[in-house]
This record gives C-alpha cells, structure tokens and sequence, in this order.
C-alpha cells in the first residue's frame, strides 16, 4: 500500500474527518480516482478493503451469497473488538444479533415479522397522525421566535415521537430512548458518547455494552408487558413473534427493539438537520421548493443523499472472487463507504451540489438488495410531511451560528445547527 493510499485510508476511517467534509470528500475522491479498492492495513485493526466507488458499493450489496456479512462485525472495528465478539459468538453470548447482522436463512425471517407494518399500504394509515405530530413541530419551532437549534429543538424530536408511537414506547420514555441512541451512535463524539473510564478500546466497548445493556433492561420489560397483553404495536408483534414454528427467543426480541428504536429515528434526524442545513446555506435552491412545492419528494431524496447517515456497513467474501473486475480473497472484509458512493463522478452530475430538483437520484444511502433499508418508506414519507408543513410556513431561513456534524464513522449527522428564520 503505497503512502498516499495510507493516508487517505486513514482519513476515511477517522471519526474526527467526518466532522469535516471537505477533508473526507477530498479522501473519497482520491480514492475512487486512484484505489478504489483500497486495501487498509491501520495499527490495531485487521487488514480491510476501502470499497469507494458507487458501482463496487451495489455489485457487492446485490449479492449476499458472494458477499454476507459472514463472521466480520457489521461495522468497522479493533482487533480487540473483534476478536471479542468472535469469542461471544461463538459461547452463545453475543452482544446484539438485528437484521443487520443476519445472513440468510435467518435475515428474511426475521425480516417478514414486520416488514408489513413500514410497507406504503399500511403507511398511508399512518399518515394523518403523521402530519398531526409534524405540525406540532412546526408550531414549536415557531413558538421560539425566530432563532433555534434545528436539531435539538426539531430535527430529533419529530421522528423519534413518530417511531416510538409505532413500535409502542410512551412519550414519557422518549428522551431515554433519544440518549440512549446517542450513546451508542455516537460512541466516538466526545459530546454524545458514554463518558469511558479511559480512551482505550477495551473502556469504549465496556461503555458500548453498558448502553446495550439499558437498552436490554428497558426493552425485556416491554417484552413481557407485551406478551401478556398484546396491543396494537409493533413492540406486541416481536414480543410474540414466531419463527420456525417456536417463540422467538427475549434476546432475538430485544435486538430487534433495539434496530427499530435507534435506526428508525437518527438517520431520518439526520436528513431532516442535512436538508435545512443544506437550504439556509442555498437560498436559490430554498426559492426553488417556494416556488414549487412538487419539489418536495426530490428534495427528501437529495437530503437523503447529501448526508448519507449511515456511513458503512462492512461485508465478507464468501469465496474467492472478485470485486470490479478485481480478485480478492475468501474471507477479506470490505468497508462499503456510502456517502463516496453517493458523490460518484460517474453517476452523479456535480455530486458536490446540492440540488432539490436533482432526477435521476440513484443514493446508497438506504442499501441495497436483501439489506434494503427496512423504514426506508416511513422515512421518506415523515421528511415529505414536515416539509410540507414547513416550506409554505417559512419565509426565510440561514444560519445563526457555526453549525457541527458528529465525529463518527459509522452514523453520522448534525449535531448542531443554529438558524435565524422568519415565518410568513
């Protein structure tokens, strides 16, 4: 691996560079220009490829025969990590099993429990409740007076009330809900993780585990509630779910509470802060959406793919085969880097622009294949909502201050995010 590939390896997996975009997309497209198979071989971590570019991203993502997730953890991790999970797994204890981590048989299964409830027949259900709790949050960002922290005061409140209504949480549980899932996304923020004893690996897995396990306390509690008087929930449909014909297990139950209740909320935050962020910075492109509120659906899209939340995910080679027309070997790990993919010269034109009226709009950023993200519609459908309910209402909007992205390489977003607006 030459010096320059090292450095740009580097970079991409630093926390702190996803904090500053200029520095990571600057890696990205270095990579994708010159490696875009990078092989990474980084102090303290297993040697991995750096998957760059859009069309290695999709063939690996559209094969999980070729490509499962196999024995290599889900995300980027240490040795240390890894071995330990390897060695949890393997004595029946492991920390956490979602449809993230499955392969098949198990993903689909597991995947057909409730995939009917996010699917757009059933959401279309939803949806005036839906818009009841997005115009909440516009009158609560109107109440401020014109100046506000879009995130903290919108941006995460309004899918997570969303989510925890479907999957059954009280509202009075939501902010413990809300730090939790800080905690474990943003484990490598110094202001959203779980303070560690110290800076070492092995203290950041015990203060991950520590999250998973009031994670576990919280969700076996639901469990039981649930299997002795069912609701009309989707925590009532995993709590007595079955699969192969028997009860899935109270581990396999409270993983699954675990993806819906963290994933299902933060990406959607994340996109939500990204598009404003995106809009006070262009006000061409904010007269664009006034001007045309059929723009809406495509600015939902280009947020999603402006801000790529989820930043990887990592795959396994089943056998020896190769990846782009390049060979790579049974059992190498690969880094799928979604938002480089999303800023593919070949696929999209000006990827550096942000474009409310961009068609076609071919994002990563839900995944693909088997693994296709499984609330990508009720995301979708929450952003369209609140802009719906918010652009008429708005006259104005920029930024009141500096604005801060997460320093993390596996979930990624806006931390903070001072506006000055005005409503019509």
């Amino acid at each position: 691996m030459t010096e320059t590939t090292a450095d740009y390896v580097a970079t991409v997996v630093d926390p702190k560079a996803h904090a500053d975009p200029a520095r990571l997309y600057g890696a990205y497209a270095w990579l994708r220009q010159h490696d875009p198979l990078a092989r990474a071989e980084l102090p303290g971590f297993d040697p991995f490829h750096v998957v760059t570019r859009h069309a290695d991203i999709l063939e690996i993502s559209k094969d999980n025969v070729a490509f499962p997730y196999g024995t290599y953890p889900s995300t980027l991790a240490p040795h240390q990590a890894v071995e330990n999970g390897r060695a949890a797994r393997a004595a029946g204890r492991p920390l956490l099993y979602t449809l993230v981590q499955m392969d098949e048989p198990d993903h689909m299964k597991y995947r057909a429990l409730t995939q009917g409830w996010f699917m757009p027949q059933n959401l279309r259900k939803l949806e005036a409740r839906v818009r009841e709790l997005a115009r909440e949050a516009v009158a609560r960002m109107e109440s401020r007076g014109g100046e506000c922290d879009f995130v903290s005061e919108v941006a995460l409140h309004f899918p997570l009330r969303v989510i925890m209504e479907i999957l059954g949480v009280p509202r009075e549980d939501e902010p413990r809900m809300l730090q939790l899932t800080q905690e474990l996304f943003g484990a490598t923020d110094p202001d959203l993780r779980r303070r560690p004893a110290d800076e070492s690996v092995e203290a950041q897995q015990l203060a991950i585990q520590a999250v998973l396990a009031d994670f576990f306390n919280y969700f076996n509690a639901l469990t039981e509630s649930r299997r002795a008087r069912p609701l009309d929930d989707v925590a009532s449909v995993i709590a007595n779910a079955t699969v192969d014909g028997a009860r899935i297990s109270a581990f396999d139950a409270v993983s699954y509470y675990v993806i819906i209740a963290t994933a299902g909320h933060d990406t959607t935050s994340s996109s939500t802060a990204g598009a404003l962020w995106a809009l006070a910075e262009r006000p061409g492109e904010f007269a664009k959406l006034k001007q045309n509120p059929a723009l809406i659906p495509g600015l939902v899209d280009e947020s999603i793919r402006w801000t790529t939340p989820v930043r990887h995910f990592m795959r396994s080679a089943a056998a020896d085969t190769t990846v782009g027309g390049r060979p790579v070997a049974k059992d190498d790990s690969f880094m799928l880097c979604y938002p480089s993919g999303n800023r593919d010269e070949t696929v999209f034109e000006h990827p550096l622009e942000f474009r409310v009226d961009r068609s076609p709009n071919r994002h990563l950023s839900f995944g693909y294949g088997a693994h296709l993200c499984l609330g990508q519609h009720l995301a979708k459908m929450e952003m369209r909502i609140l802009w719906e309910e918010l652009i008429p209402r708005l006259k104005s909007v920029e930024l009141a201050g500096a604005a801060q992205l997460s320093e993390a390489n596996f979930v990624n977003g806006p931390k903070k995010l001072p506006i000055r607006y005005e409503f019509a």
